[in-house]
């Protein structure tokens, strides 16, 4: 995340590790350590070889990738900038003007570039809007930046728990709920959906806009399917098939099937709700 004397991304020091047993690491270039896979991805503003060498000899680990990036290149050559949809302006916090979410994307995925993200965002907040669905709480899985959080809590949810595996996306989330005060009705949780089932029950909403292997892992957890509401995206029109097969047709119903590009998204009702 941005600390001074930075106000915004524009060279990305990359550094993998084959550790995850790192200290907190004090230093005014650091953006963030991503842990994922048992491996460390240290990012910097600035080059940081010689820190670098001094952890691995400190704690006999080993660097086993490093990379110099222009940040747009990270953010697979998007530029980030300020966007609306649904009524609603999102913009980074290096970005002067109005906005109704302002976001410090750091490193984490959820920046609102990505075509899922934004037609998740555009879904949330129609469904928000429409009185009929009272939506109450919302989970929010894979929430990455925080963004749909966010908007949840901005636009009428009274209660958001949002998950993400990497440390680092928990870290960014909660301080961009800080940052757009609605850090009181957002529970951030590290939770691997992996290995423990989605805390779905008694929710109002869930978003899912997550991988096609795990999408199909959850289907299978009858834990996920115990909220009334269901936001579904993060596949391709290609992956749709096989996704619709492990769908749980008995327990679930179709309110809406779009395409953004060559992405999909899906609004379910859970069957017990009637209308």
């Amino acid at each position: 995340m941005l600390r001074p004397p930075y106000t915004s991304y524009d060279r990305l020091h990359v550094y993998h590790l084959d550790t995850t047993a790192l200290p907190a690491i004090d230093d005014p270039d650091l953006i963030g350590i991503w842990i994922e896979d048992k491996t460390a991805v240290l990012f910097f503003h600035r080059a940081k070889e010689s820190l670098v060498t001094h952890l691995c000899e400190s704690h006999r680990c080993s660097l086993i990738y490093q990379a110099e990036l222009d940040y747009r290149d990270w953010e697979a050559g998007q530029v980030i900038s300020s966007f609306s949809v649904a009524g609603v302006t999102v913009a980074p916090v290096w970005e002067t003007g109005g906005a109704d979410i302002r976001l410090d994307p750091g490193v984490i995925f959820g920046s609102g570039f990505h075509p899922t993200t934004r037609a998740c965002l555009e879904t949330l907040v129609n469904c928000l809007k429409t009185p009929e669905m009272h939506i109450d709480t919302v989970l929010d899985l894979g929430t990455g930046t925080g963004l749909l959080s966010i908007a949840a809590a901005r636009f009428g949810a009274a209660k958001v728990i949002a998950v993400d595996n990497n440390p680092l996306a928990c870290e960014v989330a909660r301080a961009n709920c800080r940052l757009n005060m609605v850090e009181d009705r957002v529970e951030v949780r590290q939770m691997d959906l992996r290995e423990e089932p989605p805390p779905a029950r008694g929710c109002s909403l869930v978003i899912a806009n997550l991988y096609r292997g795990l999408l199909e892992q959850l289907f299978q957890s009858p834990a996920f399917w115990e909220a009334d509401l269901y936001i579904v995206s993060g596949f391709l029109q290609s992956m749709e098939a096989g996704l619709l097969a492990e769908l749980p047709t008995d327990r679930v119903r179709f309110l809406g099937r779009q395409r953004n590009e060559r992405w999909c998204i899906w609004t379910l009702a859970n069957r017990r709700m009637t209308g």
